[in-house]
């Protein structure tokens, strides 16, 4: 047994000691959606911190803990604010929480996220599906020794992000009344935003959103075999479409305006989550 996967099965121990709750669904909670935890039925809750070794968020607006309970009948695992590359983690710790979240019995993982907007038809406050993405900016999870219990040393990657739940998403959009962006997220190492010519090259490339998270989850996740949707909130425009510089503040001012109709987006599709063969 890898070292890795050693300590993976010590937070599985740990979280057990707590609860036997066992989750159908993962949620990873982005900027501006933390809020989301008070609509789940908790059955019990563990932070990162009482976990030995496990990485802790330190960004504002991000709480740190693991969630266990229902939302609307649905078991869940709510992860209340990730952990970020550029904070120092390594990518095998930043991915940790994902894995961990399989191993008690999640089958589907949701992620949600922050992102800027590359592709120019997008408008602050848009939802995006993401239907693929571009990981060559940041290292790969899975470099190092590969666990044989998480998956296999060279996952295909040709479906990162599963169709049905993807349709999901897109018709509870329609009965929300929410038109939603489709589009590919681009993940960048962070913390700084990028330059005007580094959009311009994610924009050849194929990008239509970026930020700084999500991909690498969702490459964990699939080599473990768990079905992936993944949903970005659209807070500004990238770096050189509008003049003002980017900041932070603008990013948390956008996804606290639209968090109510992200809230009711991601909650009109847990029930449909749920209900996939």
């Amino acid at each position: 047994m890898s070292q890795a996967y050693a300590l993976l099965e010590k937070w599985v121990r740990a979280v057990r000691e707590v609860t036997d709750f066992t989750p159908e669904i993962g949620i990873v909670l982005g900027s501006g959606l933390g809020d989301f935890a008070r609509l789940v039925d908790r059955k019990a809750e563990v932070s990162y911190d009482s976990l030995p070794g496990f990485p802790v968020s330190t960004v504002a607006g991000h709480a740190g803990k693991l969630i266990f309970g229902y939302v609307r009948s649905v078991p869940v695992v709510v992860m209340q604010g990730r952990v970020h590359y550029y904070e120092g983690y390594s990518m095998e710790q930043v991915v940790a929480p994902i894995r961990l979240m399989g191993l008690l019995g999640a089958k589907k993982l949701l992620l949600t996220n922050a992102a800027g907007g590359v592709n120019t038809s997008f408008t602050p406050g848009d939802l995006m599906l993401i239907t693929d993405h571009i990981s060559a900016f940041v290292p790969s999870p899975l470099r190092g020794e590969n666990p044989q219990e998480l998956g296999p040393r060279f996952p295909d990657m040709s479906r990162v992000y599963d169709k049905e739940m993807g349709r999901a998403v897109l018709t509870a959009g329609e009965k929300l009344g929410e038109s939603l962006q489709q589009g590919v997220y681009l993940q960048w190492q962070g913390p700084n935003y990028e330059t005007p010519a580094e959009i311009r090259m994610f924009r050849t490339l194929g990008a239509d959103a970026v930020g700084m998270s999500t991909v690498c989850e969702a490459i964990a996740a699939r080599h473990m075999g768990l079905r992936v949707c993944a949903i970005s909130c659209i807070t500004n425009m990238a770096c050189g479409i509008l003049p003002q510089p980017l900041s932070h503040e603008e990013v948390q001012q956008t996804a606290n305006r639209v968090k109510d109709k992200f809230q009711a987006l991601v909650l009109e599709s847990l029930e449909s989550f749920h209900h996939l063969p």
